[in-house]
């Protein structure tokens, strides 16, 4: 039995079209039989389909993307008037702009791409966006410019097809305002610097956009990507099950008692075909990764224990949302340590409700669509089982959150509704101007 290659909510109106617009084509040349300009005709009518598909969606997507770069731009100019004295004469050099976005985990990424791995330290950086870097720096000779030209292509892309991905499942107006929340978030300024946010939500938003469509090969080496970006992408083979597994159950049309019949459950396992075996290609870029380190460091699993100079260590989920609470109760809400705490805590639980609305209440997801809360909830608790040693346990939190795009679908929902639509872009732009000068002043902002 073999499975669908599309999911029956994924289709255009416009390509189901295609045959009545074929009808009336006039015929391209008198010399081809009547068979083949209709082959011609719906093929033609099939590619303009497809790219006026992936060109709304540019367009779309486009006056965002604008908007927020200008506002970082803008930012970007100003922040030196936090680090100039009042009526000071003197003149930055113009390479100073890009030059501000080298601060914390961009040094190590500059740092690999122009020297490679040097210690163990720094294999905690997956290699694919270095490596990026590398190659972009034979034009512009800069490895700030390459990173900054990767990411923010990368995040034009990346909001592209998260667009096409949302419309396709849950219309275009959700896809519009799933585009601006995200693009607006507080964190979201990394996605435009020297940081792999926008270049692994790309590589993993397509994953799912081609697992969405049963392309499963396709898929397959876009997570290999992914994983070779950051090793959370090696997560996207949950989604990839739950998906292929529930067409065969679809097709089947079995119930929940199959289970407890040896019969229908065979059946269900015999449904099963070789082209499963494509969700180890999920744990390509890992499994390469742990070979470098072997060679390399005889060390199979360096990058893991590279996460020790980092003060991370493996925990009990919710851990660490307990001790971020209780230092901010220690050390006081109006303190360093408690407002970074706020920030992270904030996000977590952010995403928590969010999450959870995905599967209970008027806004959660049909069954059919349970991929992406699987695959949210399955990042999140990851993320709840590494918190950080000492005060700041849920450190970098705002960040590593952008990776569950889906947080940002389930929201969109609630776009109806004025005030909590309003309210979330003024104070999301807010922390994100703020945030972002922080970052751009050398502040810790990750």
């Amino acid at each position: 039995m073999r499975l669908l290659p599309e999911s029956t909510n994924t289709l255009d109106p416009a390509v189901s079209t295609a045959e009545k617009v074929t009808e009336h084509l006039e015929p391209a040349s008198a010399d081809l039989p009547p068979a083949q300009l209709s082959f011609a005709g719906k093929k033609r009518f099939g590619e303009s389909a497809f790219w006026q598909k992936w060109s709304t969606a540019f367009k779309d997507i486009l006056p965002i993307y604008l908007a927020v770069h200008l506002i970082i731009f803008i930012i970007s100019c100003l922040a030196f008037l936090l680090v100039s004295k009042d009526s000071s004469r003197q003149i930055q050099p113009l390479y100073i702009l890009w030059q501000q976005w080298q601060h914390w985990d961009a040094n190590y990424y500059v740092g690999i791409a122009t020297l490679g791995y040097t210690n163990r330290q720094v294999m905690a950086f997956f290699p694919l966006y270095p490596l990026l870097i590398r190659g972009v720096m034979f034009v512009t000779h800069s490895p700030d410019v390459a990173g900054l030209l990767i990411s923010n292509i990368a995040e034009m892309a990346m909001f592209t097809i998260l667009y096409r991905l949302v419309a396709e499942d849950f219309g275009k107006e959700r896809a519009y305002y799933t585009v601006l929340y995200f693009a607006i978030f507080p964190s979201a300024f990394f996605f435009s610097g020297i940081y792999t946010e926008s270049l692994f939500l790309c590589l993993s938003i397509l994953t799912f956009y081609q697992i969405r469509h049963g392309r499963w090969f396709l898929a397959g080496i876009c997570a290999c990507f992914a994983s070779l970006t950051r090793p959370d992408g090696m997560y996207l083979a949950i989604p990839f099950c739950y998906e292929y597994l529930s067409r065969i159950w679809q097709q089947q049309n079995l119930s929940l008692q199959a289970f407890l019949v040896r019969k229908q459950m065979v059946t269900f396992l015999k449904g099963i075909r070789w082209d499963i075996c494509f969700g180890l290609l999920f744990f390509g870029g890992v499994l390469l990764f742990m070979a470098y380190g072997l060679v390399h460091f005889q060390d199979f699993l360096a990058f893991v224990h590279a996460h020790k100079y980092w003060g991370r260590h493996t925990s009990f989920p919710g851990v660490g949302i307990l001790r971020s609470v209780g230092s901010i109760l220690h050390q006081g809400f109006l303190s360093y340590i408690g407002l970074h705490n706020m920030l992270e805590f904030g996000t977590d639980l952010f995403a928590l409700v969010m999450i959870v609305l995905m599967f209970v209440g008027p806004w959660k997801f049909e069954p059919k669509l349970w991929a992406y809360g699987i695959y949210s909830l399955t990042l999140f608790l990851y993320f709840q089982m590494v918190p950080v040693s000492g005060l700041l346990p849920l450190e970098s939190m705002e960040r590593f959150l952008l990776e569950v795009f889906p947080i940002f679908i389930l929201f969109s929902s609630l776009s109806k509704y004025r005030t909590v639509h309003l309210s979330y872009c003024l104070v999301a732009s807010g922390l994100l101007v703020f945030m972002l000068t922080l970052f751009l002043t050398n502040h810790w902002m990750v």
